[in-house]
């Protein structure tokens, strides 16, 4: 069931047994799994089932680290949260990415890669994604086309990987129904969480109080609390509730929004591909989303390059990803970027400052460039693409500097504290960037490829402005045994809180360099079965655990490399549906 939260009565209070705040990907899979289980579940969302500008200035905030952008268009406040704007990408983490590694300060999770194992296998149902395989051989024979072909890797230190890509998966429209449907899930929409209140000795939580922009507000109590609202909100909220505990909620040791973590990203080099080297489409991410060349079984995959751990140890880096990257004619023009932007318009994804007008013009001053980007992105002709760079994504480090505090100054218009947010990355990010890309080059020299000629090295350099960010905001509840080294225990419950847990990858304690979704999806399955459990329901949990068994059984395959799991219509058309 749906409630509009701007038309319940004034100061009316709910009770319910689970109360979930925030339905993204994270909050969506609870509701589901409490809904099958046969809960009363209340599901508190920000927005309404589209985006809205009064709903998203809620976001904004203020950029005190790294220029970073962490508001618009890279979250969607409303109804599927960051699954209406994500890209698809599913890979499991890989099972040294849950390891304490003594050259990264703070890694490591309580548990490793075989407690996550069966519920990432349920994720494939949820997420959509095809068989439980992320063996690049098995992708290789299946899709079986001459321009789909694996790289054979002399080093020793390098192996490919591949990411599976759901359709993407807008949780918001895909499970919608369901939920309507639900006799037990009613989810209230326009429905902001001002405060989480606890009782006086601060370890449980009595409410949530709840405010819709029309200033209309009520109140939720319940047994169980989580907190699922995204790696920058969960720990605004926390902060901001500090009626009780002066710090905020669960921040008895300075913890909460600290650890804050993205995956960085860069270009670097030219690669000089050798005559007569055919065109390869598995390791281009230009050729991956849409292209049905890199695909089987109605799923499209993505092949990407990623070290060793044997090479990681000894070199003492972190974990990446790496793969070619072709430019379109016309990409980063000036009528290209104008594009992009009008696209991000008619998607309501567009940021404060922009001008649509101005951006038409832009583009009829740049005819060329304009087509000619919007042209190659539709045909994906070979003949347009101008040069090929190499991309990656680096593991982020897990530092207590980095982090999400409360502005000062800056409120929204519920009079709360805007967020703060302070991304760093060190020595150990640049240096890992750099071996990589010197690796890979490496490699399609020793295969007979190409040749790179690589930019200068990052370490020891200011960071350039090509950095970027993949907005995978994670870390700022970091999941750990000791309350002294994290915000919340395995079981994703708030230390010294008896009935407040959170959802999401602000949990994360290591976040190595594959795609949050699929992992935000597992622990959310796993989450499910342990509020069951608390909430005492027999046959229910007889029920989660013959369904974990089953899952369990559907082997994920591996490599034996320990791998786990007036513009042209036609152009612009497509560029715009493209998510």
């Amino acid at each position: 069931m749906f409630i509009d939260t701007r038309t319940v009565e004034q100061n009316s209070v709910i009770e319910t047994t689970v109360c979930i705040i925030g339905a993204g990907v994270a909050g969506i899979t609870l509701a589901l799994e409490m809904s099958r289980a046969g809960v009363d579940t209340c599901v508190l969302e920000s927005g309404g089932f589209g985006p809205d500008d009064e709903t998203r200035d809620l976001y904004r905030g203020e950029n005190a680290g790294l220029p970073y952008t962490f508001a618009d268009g890279s979250r969607s406040r409303y109804f599927g949260g960051s699954s209406n704007c994500w890209g698809g990408w599913c890979r499991p983490l890989d099972p040294w990415d849950f390891d304490k590694r003594d050259w990264i300060a703070h890694s490591g999770w309580p548990f490793g890669l075989d407690e996550l194992a069966p519920y990432y296998a349920r994720t494939h149902e949820l997420l959509k994604l095809g068989p439980q395989n992320f063996d690049p051989a098995y992708w290789e024979r299946e899709i079986g086309r001459p321009d789909v072909r694996r790289l054979p890797l002399g080093t020793g230190h390098m192996r490919d990987t591949v990411a599976q890509f759901s359709p993407p998966l807008r949780f918001g429209k895909v499970y919608r129904e369901e939920l309507s449907r639900s006799a037990r899930v009613r989810v209230f929409l326009y429905a902001n969480v001002l405060n989480i209140d606890a009782d006086a000795q601060g370890t449980s939580i009595s409410r949530v109080r709840v405010g819709t922009i029309t200033e209309r507000k009520m109140s939720v109590n319940a047994k169980i609390f989580v907190l699922a609202t995204g790696g920058i909100e969960n720990a605004r909220l926390l902060l901001a509730s500090n009626n009780v505990q002066a710090a905020g909620l669960g921040n008895a040791n300075d913890l909460v929004g600290r650890y804050f973590m993205d995956h960085p990203r860069m270009m670097s080099g030219k690669v000089r591909f050798r005559p007569g080297t055919p065109r390869n489409k598995l390791y281009d991410i230009k050729y991956h989303y849409q292209n049905a060349a890199v695909s089987a079984h109605g799923t499209k995959i993505s092949s990407q390059f990623a070290p060793n751990p044997e090479w990681m140890a000894r070199e003492r880096l972190l974990n990446s990803r790496v793969w070619l990257y072709s430019r379109w004619y016309g990409e980063g023009s000036a009528g290209s970027e104008a594009l992009i932007r009008f696209k991000e318009a008619l998607m309501q994804k567009d940021q404060p400052g922009r001008n649509v007008r101005a951006d038409i013009a832009t583009m009829a001053a740049h005819p060329l460039d304009t087509v000619g980007f919007g042209l190659t992105r539709l045909l994906q002709w070979p003949a347009l693409i101008t040069g090929v760079t190499l991309q990656a994504i680096v593991e982020a480090v897990p530092d207590p500097d980095s982090r999400v505090t409360l502005s000062a100054e800056k409120r929204d218009r519920f009079g709360m504290p805007r967020v703060k947010v302070e991304w760093r990355l060190g020595d150990q990010v640049q240096r890992t960037f750099d071996k990589t890309f010197a690796l890979l080059a490496q490699e399609l020299q020793l295969a007979g490829v190409a040749d790179v000629e690589l930019d200068a090295p990052l370490e020891g350099r200011s960071w350039p402005t090509k950095l970027e960010g993949t907005w995978h905001h994670m870390g700022t509840t970091r999941m750990h045994d000791s309350p002294r080294e994290g915000v919340v225990d395995r079981d994703c419950k708030v230390h010294g809180m008896s009935n407040l847990y959170i959802g999401g990858s602000s949990v994360f304690p290591t976040v190595g360099a594959n795609f949050p979704t699929i992992t935000i999806a597992a622990l959310s399955l796993r989450l499910a079965g342990h509020l069951v459990r608390q909430l005492d329901l027999p046959d229910i949990v007889g029920n989660l655990r013959l369904e974990a068994a089953n899952s369990s059984s559907m082997s994920i395959q591996v490599q034996p490399q320990v791998e786990t799991l007036p513009i042209a219509a036609s152009a612009l058309t497509t560029l715009m549906k493209e998510q």
